[in-house]
């Protein structure tokens, strides 16, 4: 297996440009389905999960070619399956979002339940309460959901119970078929799903609304393919900011290729935290923090805190001057990385959904695990500032979501190196 070994204490310099954004890619490869014809996208990031949601459309009937390392053209004039299978899906849950695209364009879709768990368990209730509203009628045998939309979609008013992202980029792609003005109210406001909105409109959709609580859509005949650039990545963005703050040189860490807007309320925190960060175009400039003070933080929908940034948040507050609390809203598991973080010397307590941090001067490396994409790469990040040698392993969640992330780090000057050891002492 390969681990990801981090030197510490050694200071970062020059610029890094961060990679189109995973949670927009996926959903753009996904909306092909809803368009006939090769769809060029463009600044798609080179990781695991794009490989996966390129199998899944390969397997209903695709031909995906690589134009270079971060352009795509994929054809789906020939797709004639609207079957997800579990193989692929128990890889990737965003695997899911091609049940509206094939409802659009087929007008039924046979998606693999992550796990064979029922609905709710998977978070899945809200895709389907909505799709039911525009008149898709589902069935569940053997760890498959069965999805049909019968005579066709017809547009109504979707009220979420949440702004979940997933449920509103499905009944999205969905909609824009439908016969009709579907309304979704409460929708998801992150920057992702406007960005899927821009490319369906470019296609022929009539989507209005996108990043505001409510979106309209217009059904319409039928969508052609385009050529489209995927947007940067807040996320890995907001990951190297933190990775600046702690251990910039004296000319401070450029980060570009993304949107200081759609990192707004993670750049106003972690000003009021102490982080010196200066605005430029198309990014920002990070100079090392001198002094890292507290901060309550708690996780919401954008333009809310994000949950994808908790774990990078948590480093920082972990080496505050004083007690901070960060208070997660949006899933119940995204702590198992304080545990992590606690072998490196944080003094973190979990109660409920809230992580008290008291301030610690400073972390010891050690061997950690990552336990999920975001955790991972902020233990990495922990591991440049720590005393030593810190070792991460379970790195595959890393190349879900970071683009050449050692590589980057290495760029930047950091004493990096991904590894390759034993799975067991027996090999």
């Amino acid at each position: 297996m390969d681990i990801i070994r981090v030197e510490g204490g050694y200071s970062l310099n020059g610029s890094v440009q961060v990679s189109g954004a995973k949670n927009s890619a996926l959903k753009l490869m996904a909306a092909t389905l809803l368009a006939p014809g090769t769809t060029v996208l463009q600044n798609v990031p080179n990781i695991s999960d794009v490989h996966v949601m390129g199998k899944v459309l390969k397997r209903m009937g695709a031909t995906i070619d690589v134009v270079d390392e971060h352009s795509l053209a994929i054809d789906t004039s020939q797709v004639d399956s609207w079957e997800a299978p579990y193989d692929l899906v128990a890889k990737m849950r965003a695997s899911t979002a091609v049940m509206g695209p094939l409802l659009g364009r087929f007008g039924r879709a046979k998606i693999a339940m992550p796990g064979g768990c029922n609905l709710g368990a998977r978070k899945i209730d809200m895709h389907i309460l909505g799709l039911e509203a525009l008149g898709v009628s589902f069935d569940t045998d053997h760890g498959y959901i069965y999805a049909d939309a019968g005579e066709g979609m017809v547009g109504t008013t979707v009220t979420l119970e949440f702004a979940s992202v997933g449920a509103t980029e499905n009944l999205i792609m969905a909609a824009v078929r439908a016969k009709g003005t579907t309304v979704i109210d409460n929708a998801a406001r992150e920057p992702e799903i406007v960005d899927l909105a821009n490319m369906l409109n470019d296609m022929g959709a009539q989507i209005s609304g996108a990043g505001t609580p409510v979106v309209t859509i217009e059904g319409v005949e039928e969508l052609h393919p385009v050529t489209h650039r995927v947007v940067g990545d807040r996320i890995e963005a907001g990951t190297f900011i933190v990775a600046a703050a702690l251990m910039a040189g004296d000319e401070g860490v450029e980060i570009t290729g993304f949107s200081t807007v759609h990192l707004g309320m993670v750049i106003k925190k972690f000003e009021l935290m102490g982080l010196n960060i200066e605005r430029i175009p198309g990014g920002v400039r990070v100079y090392r923090a001198q002094h890292i003070r507290p901060m309550d933080i708690q996780t919401l929908p954008f333009p809310g805190f994000p949950t994808d940034m908790q774990a990078q948040a948590m480093v920082l507050s972990a080496l505050a001057d004083g007690s901070s609390i960060i208070t997660e809203n949006i899933f119940e598991n995204r702590f198992m990385f304080a545990s992590e973080l606690v072998r490196m010397g944080a003094d973190i307590r979990i109660e409920g959904h809230h992580a008290i941090i008291h301030g610690v001067p400073g972390f010891s490396g050690a061997q950690v695990s990552s336990p999920d994409l975001r955790g991972g790469a902020a233990l990495v990040v922990a591991g440049l500032i720590a005393d030593g040698r810190t070792e991460v392993s379970a790195i595959h969640h890393i190349d879900r979501g970071y683009e050449h992330f050692v590589e980057k780090l290495v760029g930047l000057g950091a004493h990096v190196e991904r590894v390759s050891v034993p799975d067991s002492l027996d090999d």
